[in-house]
């Protein structure tokens, strides 16, 4: 335990950087950051066990104005550099903040084996489905059709789906929350934090700027009941300003059903977050709005699996115990070595 965590409670603002916060007004990630302060404190990690680690985007500005330790990578890279870091110090809480073009084009293949390694380490990704930093191009997410500064014509490309993603590499903890719903934001975080092995949270978040009410019909008070889906474990997969609709399995296929007419919820499909089997969870991160179905957010998945960290530490502990520490000198000019006059 640190003097810090013994002698002090944190608070949100102990987590503050001195930095001034260089977001567009109006920007979601005030809203994700102001989240994020007020859940570090309750976890009981000191600052200086504490790393954020960002790559480059709006997004990847984050760890400047956290009062932790913090890396600002470079493009795409948040998650190998994470990787390494929490090999050597398994005893930091890592932080990977990323975005969607950051995260899903050229740190594509590094997050993937990040979350497929599941070491202990915590991604959270800001989906605006459009390149911020960079003016208004088009992202990895944007929708078919999007007409941006790089698509004129509207984008061609079939867009990512980040959660389908994660679980496609068997990610033990996948989330989504919306920057505006603060409560429901900060409770995700915590449970990614929580979590042991690699976590990975989408966040919709709004970019006022280049591609403002990209997430409108799950915030607006007047649809979001009826376009989002809260899941809760254990429960039937209910929605509607009423909860008079449901979601069922029709075959392998999901189907929007009301309550009632015969139907109850009995027929309803019962979210299992805890199901070893990824199969139902993928299913979920394919719901559309777009489809006519409301879009699920919470806890997807959240299961126990080995560890990279963990396992990779081990075996060096085994290899020192079988063969000593070694002398990095002494491999050096072992075997096959030459001299170059």
């Amino acid at each position: 335990m640190s003097i810090e965590t013994a002698l002090t409670v944190l608070k949100p603002t102990d987590f503050a950087s001195d930095q001034d916060v260089r977001w567009c007004p109006g920007c979601g990630d005030y809203s994700i950051l102001a989240q994020m302060k007020k859940v570090l404190p309750t976890l009981g990690v000191p600052r200086e066990k504490t790393v954020f680690i960002s790559g480059i985007g709006c997004s990847s500005r984050f760890p400047y104005y956290m009062n932790t330790y913090g890396v600002h990578s470079i493009h795409g890279r948040a998650p190998a550099v994470a990787t390494g870091l929490k090999c050597v110090r398994p005893d930091l809480q890592v932080w990977v903040i990323t975005g969607d073009g950051d995260g899903l084009s050229i740190g594509g293949n590094h997050l993937m084996h990040a979350i497929r390694r599941n070491l202990d380490i915590n991604i959270v990704l800001f989906n605006n489905r459009i390149y911020g930093l960079t003016k208004g191009q088009y992202s990895p997410t944007s929708p078919l059709g999007q007409k941006t500064k790089s698509t004129p014509m509207g984008a061609i490309d079939n867009p990512l789906h980040p959660l389908s993603i994660a679980i496609g590499c068997e990610a033990t903890f996948v989330a989504r929350s919306i920057d505006t719903n603060i409560n429901h934001l900060g409770e995700v975080l915590k449970r990614a934090a929580e979590h042991p092995g690699a976590s990975f949270v989408e966040v919709y978040q709004n970019c006022n700027v280049f591609n403002d009410g990209a997430w409108d019909y799950a915030k607006d008070r007047d649809t979001k009941m009826d376009t989002t889906l809260e899941l809760q474990h254990g429960k039937p997969l209910i929605f509607g300003k009423l909860r008079e609709k449901g979601i069922r399995l029709n075959g392998m296929n999901p189907e929007v059903v009301e309550l009632g007419k015969g139907i109850t919820e009995d027929d309803l499909l019962f979210h299992d977050e805890r199901s070893p089997e990824p199969s139902l969870a993928y299913l979920l991160s394919r719901m559309r709005y777009e489809d006519g179905f409301p879009e699920p957010i919470g806890v997807f998945r959240s299961v126990d699996a080995p560890r990279y960290d963990v396992l990779i530490n081990g075996q060096i502990d085994e290899a020192i115990q079988k063969r000593g520490k070694g002398d990095l000198e002494a491999l050096f000019n072992s075997g096959d070595t030459w001299t170059v006059e």
